[in-house]
């Protein structure tokens, strides 16, 4: 993974072989960006997506495999307990130009993935909603 940073942007290539969030995470850590957003596309060939069962409060998770591009990817930064915390979610097309997509777990890039985070000053917390089930924004 390599980035640059242009004012409160931050432009990123991870590689192949490369795990996307670990890397958007690691780069959030050395950069101390607390909160923000991050929009990108590219290539992957092994994605764990899922959807959040409201009922049960529990993903249900689903692992994808082959050639697939990467049409969309979106997230969000923020911080859980002091730690960074990020909630993305992904859209991947295979070979028929079928689309997937839902909460993304994990995605292995295959050729390259180009994202965009941009940084916004301060930090937003996240705390669990017993009544969700989920960790939500606590403001």
């Amino acid at each position: 993974m390599e980035y640059r940073k242009l004012g409160s942007q931050y432009i990123m290539r991870i590689d192949k072989g490369e795990e996307v969030l670990a890397c958007v995470e690691n780069m959030c850590r050395k950069e101390e960006i607390r909160v923000g957003s991050a929009v990108g596309l590219g290539a992957t060939d092994r994605v764990t997506i899922g959807l959040f069962d409201t009922v049960n409060k529990q993903y249900k998770k689903r692992e994808l495999t082959g050639p697939m591009e990467i049409t969309s990817l979106v997230g969000n930064i923020s911080t859980k307990d002091g730690e960074t915390y990020l909630h993305f979610h992904i859209n991947v097309c295979d070979e028929e130009n079928r689309v997937m997509g839902g909460h993304l777990n994990e995605c292995h890039v295959s050729a390259t993935c180009e994202i965009t985070v941009t940084k916004i000053d301060g930090c937003v917390e996240r705390e669990m909603s017993r009544e969700i089930g989920l960790n939500l924004y606590r403001f």
